[in-house]
């Protein structure tokens, strides 16, 4: 396993759509998972897309386990889809780890549905609600070119923003 480098905002690849991964689970898709996983755990984070390491394909991590005495539960997800959306809506607090250290509300559905393919090549269906749903759906953006501060207003995302190029001329320099 190796920890790979997070592509940081604004960077192209964060605002493409991502390829789905077809004709079967590739042996190496395998391998992608367990780096990203192990490069959220250490970020650390509670979800990391494939375009988050430069990998241009629908694919996604999460664990939302945040208590010490639960047992993890690290999910992969590749092609996933939203089948359902509750009418309710929920606000939370998101950061991303390609935009390091800033955070907005964002409001989204409280409950969604989503199918997947799973690393076993089989199909998976779960409902989540809860901060479940809300990373679930935080990372199908990024496989849609979609980053949390597009929810936001233009003042505050361009803020954001000059923020993320002045962290990037920074560690440029390093």
């Amino acid at each position: 396993m190796s920890l790979k480098p997070i592509v940081l905002h604004p960077d192209p690849r964060l605002k493409k759509v991502c390829a789905p991964i077809e004709g079967g689970i590739p042996p190496e898709l395998g391998q992608l998972a367990e780096d990203m996983l192990e490069t959220m755990y250490d970020a650390p984070g509670i979800g990391l897309a494939a375009p988050q390491i430069g990998v241009m394909q629908r694919l996604f991590v999460m664990d939302c386990v945040k208590e010490d005495d639960v047992a993890p539960k690290p999910m992969v997800l590749i092609n996933p889809e939203i089948t359902w959306s509750s009418d309710d809506l929920n606000t939370y607090e998101e950061g991303c780890l390609s935009i390091p250290d800033q955070f907005a509300d964002v409001t989204r559905p409280a409950s969604v549905r989503m199918r997947w393919l799973g690393l076993d090549n089989q199909l998976h269906e779960e409902e989540f609600s809860g901060l479940w749903a809300t990373c679930a759906q935080h990372e199908l953006d990024h496989l849609n070119g979609k980053l949390f501060i597009d929810y936001l207003g233009p003042i505050k995302r361009q803020m954001i923003t000059r923020r993320m190029e002045k962290l990037k001329r920074e560690r440029a320099r390093g």
